[in-house]
């Protein structure tokens, strides 16, 4: 009972450095810029030591991926074989509608921030510790194909790749327009319109 109560304190003092380092991030992210968000400034801003810092992340793309990873997930009753067509696109657009409450929740001046191209955590292409939520999406959407509900017209790593550009382009949008846009509704119409286009019943 003991040794469970120790980890706990443990795991509860990593998960509070975490924190303390992500606010730290955050605000530099905020009120300086992508260019002064360097790995001395977050550990001074947060009051950590470098040692501390390299024991939760690798870097501070790595960091900044982690919150923007850990984000809500979609209901588990999607991770199932879905019955239709209909239902696999509806949980695709709830994946992200998730992303979109999250990133209203961390602010449009941070989402600016991360959204910098010289942030290699945005690269999928070598983005592999952790999923991103289109990582979610296409295992998803492979066991549908597999179980004959659904069919692609095209191949699945172009199906991706579109979706990954037309929440990239939302989420830029609503950037550029510091909040002010229609986010959720941006967010339905276009991955909607590109799925009914793409997305077919199959043959089970």
């Amino acid at each position: 009972m003991e040794e469970k109560t120790e980890l706990s304190r443990q795991q509860l003092k990593s998960r509070e450095t975490k924190e303390r380092i992500f606010r730290a991030a955050k605000h530099i992210l905020q009120k300086k810029g992508y260019e002064e968000l360097s790995i001395k400034n977050i550990c001074e801003e947060a009051g950590v030591s470098n040692g501390s810092f390299y024991h939760h992340f690798k870097t501070k793309d790595d960091l900044l991926s982690y919150y923007i990873e850990d984000q809500p997930r979609v209901n588990p009753d999607y991770l199932t074989v879905p019955k239709s067509a209909r239902e696999v696109k509806r949980a695709i657009i709830e994946v992200y509608l998730n992303y979109v409450q999250y990133c209203r929740e961390l602010g449009v001046e941070f989402i600016s921030g991360y959204y910098d191209t010289k942030n290699q955590a945005l690269n999928a292409a070598i983005r592999t510790e952790r999923p991103y939520p289109i990582v979610t999406v296409q295992n998803y959407v492979e066991k549908a194909v597999r179980a004959g509900i659904i069919a692609l017209r095209g191949e699945i790593e172009e199906f991706t790749t579109d979706i990954r550009m037309i929440v990239i382009g939302n989420v830029f949008e609503w950037c550029l327009r510091n909040g002010d846009a229609d986010f959720e509704g941006n967010m339905s119409r276009s991955l909607e319109r590109y799925l009914d286009s793409t997305v077919c019943e199959g043959k089970e």
